[in-house]
């Protein structure tokens, strides 16, 4: 058998972590759909060469998170109602093949993983805190889908986790009352503490349903510009 020399990884790349913040802000808002990136002014306050900045805006174009115009840039994407649609759809089916192996054995598991978001989410809508509500409902997902112990489910739920977190900011108006969007977290996290399966699987479509009936309202309502 022939020897491969590989040489040693020591460090997270550059270009890694670079991805890893504008991820972040395009999760967050900072950067904004539609805005675009230059690679020069990123490299000048990342404070590195432009290398490691294309590399990493060419990772996030992979993910679908940014978009290459040819002779214009880079930018962050814009969703449509079609692209708001087709995240739900995609995230019923990773979360429901989720719940479905957390049911089967992981269901204590799962029920404590999903507390502290839980917890989380009660205390900020509490507060009248819309934001802070809209980054536990974030990590009640995450910590939803990481719960199954599945990799692949992990991956394939990354990007989409990335891009809902980018309709949150339209979702959280259409509650009048925070405490709804808990209240809906709570019930789901109870039925798979109480081995539900058929409520628990209800309740995660119908969450899934609701949050594209109330983005649906929000393009509605936006004026057309032109």
């Amino acid at each position: 058998m022939s020897v491969i020399d590989f040489e040693p990884v020591n460090q997270r790349s550059t270009a890694e972590m670079i991805a890893d913040r504008l991820r972040d802000a395009i999760m967050r808002g900072a950067l904004e759909p539609g805005a675009q990136l230059g690679e020069a002014d990123l490299a000048t306050q990342f404070g590195v060469s432009r290398g490691p900045v294309r590399e990493a805006m060419q990772r996030l174009v992979s993910e679908g998170l940014l978009h290459s115009i040819r002779n214009r840039g880079i930018f962050v994407i814009e969703l449509t109602l079609a692209d708001v649609v087709d995240i739900y759809r995609s995230r019923t089916a990773i979360e429901g093949g989720a719940l479905a192996l957390i049911l089967d054995d992981r269901r204590e598991v799962a029920y404590e993983a999903l507390a502290a978001s839980v917890h989380a989410m009660i205390e900020r809508a509490a507060a009248g805190d819309a934001a802070g509500v809209s980054d536990a409902d974030q990590q009640f997902h995450e910590a939803l889908v990481m719960a199954a112990d599945s990799t692949r489910l992990v991956r394939a739920a990354r990007t989409l986790l990335i891009e809902t977190r980018m309709c949150l900011g339209k979702l959280q108006t259409t509650y009048p009352d925070l405490r709804e969007q808990a209240d809906e977290h709570v019930a789901l996290r109870e039925a798979i503490g109480a081995a539900s399966p058929a409520r628990a699987h209800r309740l995660l479509r119908h969450h899934m349903d609701d949050a594209v009936q109330r983005l649906r309202s929000q393009y509605a309502e936006e004026p057309i510009l032109g």
